[in-house]
């Protein structure tokens, strides 16, 4: 009779999921999404001063297409943000 090949169990529904390289799925996800959040933030944050500058060189009146179209950039990283933080 020929050698049988011995398969590993099934993981159990009540394990966590892990990496290859034996770290928690869960914790790669929340560390990869806050490190995500930073440099999404460190963007919010040039943009708001560029912005500010912008507003302060022209007394308010009046505002540049760039700097529209830089405060809708802020609100995709702003909803991006908040979605990532939602998840967890």
């Amino acid at each position: 009779m020929g050698a049988q090949i011995e398969t590993p169990p099934p993981p159990r529904a009540d394990e966590p999921k892990r990496l290859p390289d034996g770290r928690l799925w869960s914790e790669a996800v929340l560390k990869a999404n806050y490190e995500a959040n930073l440099k999404d933030l460190e963007r919010m944050r040039k943009i708001l001063d560029s912005v500010r500058k912008e507003l302060d060189e022209t007394k308010g009146h009046i505002l540049s297409i760039k700097a529209l179209k830089e405060l809708e950039e802020l609100e995709r990283l702003s909803r991006r943000v908040r979605d990532r933080m939602r998840q967890h």
